[in-house]
């Protein structure tokens, strides 16, 4: 198995750090927290980098709410700066483990969003219903084909840490990295309690780590 070192020097480069600005700021530049952080944007990226650099950063707690789509959620939501080193993070491993996902997994996948995930269905549907010719193919006793639709309660609530720290160490051999990212997903929401799902407020591309 390929492994990888010196990922963190990547991560918290200067170059790497305003890309992940643009992306965190998509779709929300006239966002209150993103006009105030960009008031003094220079300033905020180079306190961010020295953090990084010096590993004395910490996420700051996260802010709980409450949305309706159409069932009730508490969603626990990242500061504008800790999404800005969401992005750092993702610019970096993700095309380390997307090569490792099957081809069908389209969940927070560049290229591959709702419309992808219609277009697969519909080429499988297609085959177990032989192109919508099933008379005199099935009988009551014959399934060709399943589908299912299923919602993991509380993911990021449940997800076990320890587990997922495993996986990723496997690939990633930086222990900077695996420590920003242990960081991350030890981050708690603030004294207003509870926990929820981490925020992100996606991409129109795509279909999408956690918080943004």
């Amino acid at each position: 198995m390929k492994t990888y070192n010196n990922l963190y020097e990547q991560i918290i480069s200067m170059g790497n750090l305003v890309l992940a600005w643009r992306k965190a700021r998509k779709h929300k530049t006239k966002k209150d927290y993103v006009v105030e952080f960009e008031k003094d944007l220079i300033k905020n990226l180079l306190e961010l980098h020295t953090e990084l650099k010096n590993q004395t950063y910490s996420p700051k707690p996260l802010k709980n709410f409450i949305i309706r789509d159409p069932k009730t959620r508490k969603i626990s939501k990242s500061d504008f700066r800790d999404r800005i080193v969401h992005h750092a993070i993702i610019l970096v491993i993700e095309p380390i483990f997307d090569k490792m996902f099957i081809y069908d997994s389209c969940a927070s996948r560049i290229g591959k969003g709702n419309l992808f995930a219609l277009k697969r269905f519909n080429e499988f549907k297609r085959k177990v219903s032989r192109n919508g010719k099933t008379k005199g193919w099935f009988d009551n006793n014959q399934v060709k084909g399943y589908c299912i639709k299923a919602d993991i309660k509380h993911y990021f609530e449940e997800v076990n840490h320890e587990v997922l720290i495993d996986i990723l160490s496997k690939k990633i051999k930086d222990e900077k990295a695996i420590w920003l990212i242990k960081q991350i997903l030890s981050n708690t929401p603030d004294a207003s309690g509870g926990g929820g799902e981490r925020f992100h407020e996606p991409n129109p591309q795509e279909s999408e780590w956690g918080s943004e």
